[in-house]
């Protein structure tokens, strides 16, 4: 599956980096701290978290993730929007919380 297709079924709004929505998803990763994702997350997985600083952007390119889901509507700051059209990593936002989120990617990757 495609970032551009759960966009569509899950009706993501897409901040920035939209060069990437054709980026392959490997599965998912839920965490808004940055040393476990670095440590736990795989190549070609969705980040979902609420952090919404440029640090992320560079987790998130050091550990190939296909695109970052910002939780309840939270807004990244200009220079995360910036590192994520550099990188071509899909910055997502959903109304969701990060558990009702996490649950819908489950289903639509299982299934």
């Amino acid at each position: 599956m495609k970032v551009k297709d759960i966009v569509d079924k899950l009706n993501l709004e897409v901040l920035g980096g939209e060069t990437g929505l054709d980026n392959e998803i490997t599965g998912a990763y839920t965490s808004d701290l940055l040393s476990d994702v670095m440590g736990n997350i795989q190549d070609g997985n969705l980040w979902i978290t609420l952090q919404t600083h440029k640090n992320v952007m560079a987790v998130a390119s050091l550990r190939e993730a296909s695109a970052v889901i910002l939780v309840r509507k939270y807004q990244p700051e200009p220079d995360m929007l910036e590192k994520a059209n550099e990188e071509n990593i899909p910055i997502l936002a959903t109304e969701m919380g990060a558990f009702e989120i996490s649950g819908k990617l489950y289903q639509l990757l299982n299934n």
